[in-house]
């Protein structure tokens, strides 16, 4: 059996999951990643994405808006603007989260918060596709 580590997902409401996982897979700001049992520390933000969490009964996935994510050999710990189990998330949701994201973009009228929206409409297109 693969070695196992502990993963916790919160968001500000509420703990999404903590469980033993073989590796989670993490749509950070840079690039995907996966991190598995004893992975090397390293702490970084994510972008919007859907985050997969493969145990001993299956995977799980998730719709993440951002936040971060600490890595360590032991266990990983995600903590997420807002997280959602992909189960739950339907095409409103999605049209309310990119309509948010685009207002606040056109607010900034920033690089960063265009690429937001830009990422969540991708997450969208990934759950619903």
């Amino acid at each position: 059996m693969a070695d196992m580590m502990q993963f916790d997902l919160v968001s500000p409401e509420r703990r999404l999951t903590s469980v033993q996982a073989t590796e989670v897979q993490i749509p950070g700001a840079e690039g995907d990643f996966t991190a598995m049992a004893q992975h090397a520390p390293v702490i970084t933000t994510l972008r919007p994405g859907v985050l997969k969490v493969v145990t001993a009964s299956g995977t799980d996935e998730y719709l993440v808006t951002g936040g971060f994510a600490e890595v360590g050999a032991t266990g990983t710990s995600v903590l997420a603007e807002r997280a959602f189990v992909k189960a739950d998330v339907t095409a409103e949701l999605m049209e309310d989260l990119i309509k948010e994201a685009n207002l606040q973009r056109d607010a900034a009228n920033t690089d960063v918060a265009a690429k937001y929206a830009d990422d969540l409409v991708a997450a969208s297109a990934q759950i619903q596709g």
